[in-house]
């Protein structure tokens, strides 16, 4: 408990008041053009009131071709950074750091979200992705640069790169989906590249205090745990990233690569040497019991997900009461109106199984 409530100094320089993060949820609450909503601020900033040290948008696309769901926040027009000015001030204002996530479907862009065919590392037959040339994945990396910046513009406090969860980045990392021949395919090195160059980037064109994370999943969307292994130990060696932010699934599983079995899937991340880099993980991480155990796994910061949808101030029911019960699923649209879900999230959460009654 002593450890869940004391502050967190990242190496930019940045303090987080608490281990409590925000994770970064799809809410479909943002208007068509991806400028902020009143539902999208208004959820945001309630889990700030409630006592998580960093909030965290939604994915938040740099690219219009890189809309992954209906109701995204967008980053890729200077159109959004009134809104985004807006959230970051009213993040801020509650003693929450303000982070953006920034974020590229790839592939998984629907076409008639989109208009077009979505765009890949390389044509994709399944999908109907179409590859990008070399001098559009120098674009891709220069747009999650310029997201970057535009956050600055907005007054956030940094910004999350989303190498996850099959969108574009973790298609670069896939050694099947990504079939180049050129720097960015290939070995792990050329296939991480687009990562590199962007963190690269961010730290020369944002300012040196400006929070920078990366968000990396090690299993599902054609990519092998051996890879993201290798991705995290050079970007914890590269240290130009703040923390890193490792998505499981399911905090305490094992691996499903039958050759890694017999231990937790996170060990093979907390045991990677870090140095300043702080490491945080998600992954159902519901009550007061699986947050501390996520924390003696030797981890920085947690990550909640479906619990602060439910609890808004969970940070906050947990300090003054260490087992405090959370609400159990389902749970009524009654209770997720009052925990600030727009009706746009509430029906978009009605789809997951036995979420809401």
């Amino acid at each position: 408990m002593s450890t869940l409530f004391q502050p967190l100094n990242f190496k930019s320089g940045q303090r987080m008041k608490n281990r409590f993060m925000l994770a970064p949820l799809t809410n479909t609450q943002s208007h068509t053009d991806g400028r902020l909503s009143d539902d999208e601020y208004k959820w945001l900033t309630m889990r700030a009131r409630g006592g998580f040290g960093l909030t965290m948008t939604c994915a938040a696309h740099v690219q219009a071709v890189g809309q992954g769901f209906p109701g995204q926040l967008g980053i890729f027009g200077d159109e959004h950074i009134e809104g985004l000015t807006r959230l970051a001030q009213g993040i801020n204002a509650e003693d929450s750091l303000s982070m953006v996530q920034l974020h590229h479907a790839g592939m998984r862009s629907p076409a008639d979200l989109i208009g077009q065919s979505p765009v890949c590392p390389s044509d994709h037959a399944e999908t109907g992705a179409v590859g990008l040339s070399l001098e559009a994945v120098e674009a891709l990396i220069e747009d999650f640069i310029l997201g970057a910046e535009r956050a600055v513009k907005a007054g956030f406090d940094g910004v999350e790169i989303h190498g996850a969860h099959g969108y574009i980045l973790a298609q670069f990392l896939s050694g099947t989906v990504n079939q180049r021949e050129d720097k960015y395919g290939g070995s792990i090195e050329n296939r991480m590249r687009p990562i590199t160059e962007i963190i690269d980037g961010v730290r020369a064109r944002c300012p040196k205090d400006f929070l920078l994370g990366l968000r990396l999943s090690p299993e599902r969307f054609d990519v092998d745990l051996p890879d993201i292994i290798e991705v995290a130990k050079r970007v914890l060696a590269d240290a130009q990233i703040d923390f890193l932010d490792m998505s499981l699934w399911d905090s305490f599983k094992e691996p499903e690569d039958e050759a890694f079995k017999g231990r937790s899937l996170l060990s093979y991340f907390t045991e990677l040497e870090r140095g300043d880099v702080a490491l945080g993980i998600a992954g159902k991480l519901r009550n007061p019991e699986e947050v501390r155990l996520a924390m003696d796994a030797n981890i920085d910061f947690v990550l909640l997900g479906r619990a602060a949808i439910l609890h808004h101030d969970f940070p906050i029911q947990m300090n003054a009461d260490a087992n405090f019960t959370p609400i159990l699923n389902p749970v009524s649209t009654d209770h997720l109106r009052e925990q600030g879900l727009g009706e746009a999230f509430i029906s978009y959460m009605s789809g997951w199984k036995g979420f809401v009654s």
